[in-house]
C-alpha cells in the first residue's frame, strides 16, 4: 500500500485545505451537511459509500475541525454532525465548485441540480474574485507572496 503524502505541515494555503479536506468523499459529506444531511444513515443513503469509508471520512472531517457531533436534536440516543463554523467557512469552496462543474462539466440540456436562493428560488450569482479596492481580478493579476514564517512578513 502505497503511504499518503501529508500536506499538514506544507507552506501552501492550497496544499493544507487539500490535507484537511480534499478528499472527494470529504467533499461530498459537506456537500451534503449543506444540504441539511446530520445522520450517518442520511449521509450512507445519499453518497453510496461503504460505512467503513463514511466513518474514517467523518472521523477525520471531526479531527480537521470541520464538523463535531452533537446530541441528536429528536432526543433520540443517536448523534448527528453539524457543521462547525470552520465547515460553514467552506461554504464558497463548494458553490464554487459547483458552478465550475455546472459550467464546464454538463452538456447543453444535460439534467444537473443547481443551487438556489431559499428566498426567491433564483439561482446564485456566479462567484467572483475580487480586490481590496472591489475590482474583479483574474490569476493574470495576481501573485504569490510567501511570507516569513518568524513574523508574518515577505
Amino acid at each position: 500500500m502505497v503511504a499518503r503524502t501529508r500536506l499538514d505541515a506544507d507552506p501552501c494555503p492550497v496544499a493544507r485545505s487539500i490535507d484537511a479536506i480534499g478528499d472527494w468523499w470529504s467533499l461530498l459529506i459537506v456537500r451534503d451537511a449543506f444540504d441539511g444531511s446530520r445522520r450517518f444513515g442520511e449521509f450512507r443513503r445519499s453518497l453510496g459509500i461503504a460505512k467503513n469509508i463514511l466513518t474514517t471520512r467523518l472521523r477525520a472531517l471531526e479531527r480537521a475541525g470541520v464538523l463535531e457531533t452533537v446530541p441528536a436534536s429528536d432526543g433520540s440516543p443517536y448523534q448527528e454532525y453539524v457543521l462547525t463554523e470552520k465547515g460553514r467557512a467552506l461554504f464558497p469552496v463548494i458553490v464554487a465548485l459547483r458552478q465550475w462543474g455546472e459550467s464546464h462539466c454538463f452538456a447543453p440540456g444535460e439534467a444537473h441540480s443547481r443551487l438556489l436562493d431559499r428566498r426567491d428560488r433564483r439561482p446564485l450569482s456566479p462567484l467572483e474574485i475580487r480586490s481590496g479596492d472591489g475590482r474583479p481580478v483574474g490569476p493574470e493579476e495576481t501573485v504569490v507572496e510567501k511570507l516569513d514564517p518568524a513574523d508574518g512578513t515577505r
